[in-house]
């Protein structure tokens, strides 16, 4: 299987990495709490579009090494910088999906956008989660303490339930089978438990809006209007405001898991703007 390492000081961290087709390299980032695997309906359509496309597993997910600590999102990102460099990619596009946004904002807030020819974010936490005063769309802050609760005392029963919300599944069933329920559960059952409620406290915690101006590249955004998981109001329209040069798309009754049950425009939309 391919790995890519990460050599820190302290420890080196082996990722696990698909790489497909030719010609621009685009890098898929996936949401929390998957793998790559989440990507399998937009891997083959950039391929086939001309692209290179390349989606790796986030530390503690997937096949990649899961450390006891470092899921914050300037590590997450640095683990990205590795990939990008030891493959030698140029003129790279970064895709990042729920959590993955994260690490897209942080990797141009701590490497710049040099080497960077676009970015998009898709049902992306940015550019905070967490209900404040001055953020009052935000996810109230018992919820997210209930979802860090339950991830320590019963966390694939958590991770059972969860993904019927991300999904909206009483509105999309007829999209989304029980099967992709049960597949999405296996994946993020065998997860590594410190990984999972590590990088969601990353996630439920930090706040990108001071950030956002780093992100200084063409900017897709797309978020559904009924996503349970990040509400719009607190990330998508929060982040059409703060990144300057930016396209949003909002998709009709799109639930968190748009890239599910929303495929093929998400697909149409993803590559109308890797071809602009």
């Amino acid at each position: 299987m391919p790995f890519i390492t990460n050599e820190t000081e302290t420890q080196n961290i082996d990722l696990f990495f698909e790489d497909y087709g030719h010609g621009q390299p685009v890098i898929l980032i996936h949401g929390w709490p998957l793998s790559h695997k989440s990507w399998e309906h937009q891997t083959w359509a950039i391929v086939e579009a001309g692209y290179r496309c390349i989606a790796y597993d986030r530390r503690g997910f997937g096949n990649s090494s899961a450390p006891f600590r470092d899921y914050d999102y300037s590590t997450l990102a640095s683990d990205l910088n590795a990939i990008i460099k030891q493959l030698e990619l140029e003129n790279v596009v970064l895709i990042g999906f729920s959590m993955g946004g994260g690490e897209v904002v942080r990797y141009c807030t701590d490497f710049g956008t040099d080497n960077i020819a676009k970015v998009a974010l898709i049902s992306s936490i940015i550019p905070l989660v967490a209900k404040k005063e001055d953020n009052p769309d935000g996810v109230p802050q018992k919820d997210l303490e209930d979802i860090l609760d339950a991830l320590q005392t019963d966390r694939v029963g958590f991770l059972k339930d969860f993904h019927k919300n991300f999904y909206n599944y009483n509105e999309h069933d007829k999209t989304v089978s029980e099967a992709q329920l049960h597949y999405d559960w296996s994946i993020a059952s065998h997860a590594s438990p410190i990984a999972t409620i590590q990088s969601a406290k990353a996630w439920a915690e930090t706040d990108f809006r001071p950030e956002l101006k780093n992100v200084n590249v063409s900017t897709l955004i797309v978020h559904g209007d009924s996503d349970n998981i990040v509400p719009k109001a607190t990330a998508g329209d929060q982040a059409a405001k703060g990144i300057a040069n930016n396209t949003y798309k909002v998709i009709k009754n799109g639930p968190h898991g748009l890239n599910i049950t929303h495929n093929d425009e998400l697909n149409s939309i993803l590559l109308d703007f890797l071809k602009s």
